[in-house]
């Protein structure tokens, strides 16, 4: 199942990327996404930096099929490495259990001093009979990480990190 996204931030590329590569942003995302536990792990700086972020997500009002395949809680492990300024492999797994999305992260300047963070990949949840149903799951679940994201990262750049 395609997946996209954008969050829209008002600063530069450069701006944008120091903060996804900067351990106190990803903490605050993890809470704002009510991460019940979480790891960040960041190696470098710009251009080859490697992001990895694992952490533990409750299932709670979610559909019982989700509940059935991963349990109540999930451990998220999701992993960008920054090939450019501006260009990004992303992945998410959860690990042990089926589903993942595999793809790319962008930074667009829009040449007004806004830069859109633009996520494409594909979802896949090899499970017969109920693969589509989790693809859209997963699908659903990492669009709202994706949209608390983009609010903390808003707020980060207007009132500077808290």
């Amino acid at each position: 199942m395609r997946f996209e996204h954008v969050n829209h931030y008002t600063a530069g590329p450069d701006t944008v990327l120091a903060m996804l590569t900067t351990s106190g942003f990803r903490d605050q995302v993890c809470a704002k996404q009510g991460a019940l536990d979480h790891d960040v792990d960041i190696k470098g700086a710009g251009p080859g930096a490697v992001v990895l972020i694992a952490r533990t997500q409750s299932l709670e009002g979610a559909p019982s099929l989700a509940t059935k395949v991963v349990g109540d809680t999930v451990r998220i492990v999701q992993r960008e490495e920054w090939r450019t300024a501006t260009e990004a492999d992303f992945a998410m797994e959860i690990p042990g259990k089926p589903g993942r999305l595999d793809g790319g992260i962008v930074l667009r300047d829009n040449g007004d001093g806004t830069t859109d963070q633009l996520f494409a990949g594909d979802v896949k949840a090899n499970v017969p009979l109920v693969g589509k149903k989790l693809e859209q799951m997963i699908s659903s679940i990492l669009e709202r990480a994706l949209v608390k994201e983009g609010q903390v990262g808003a707020s980060w750049l207007a009132d500077g990190p808290s």
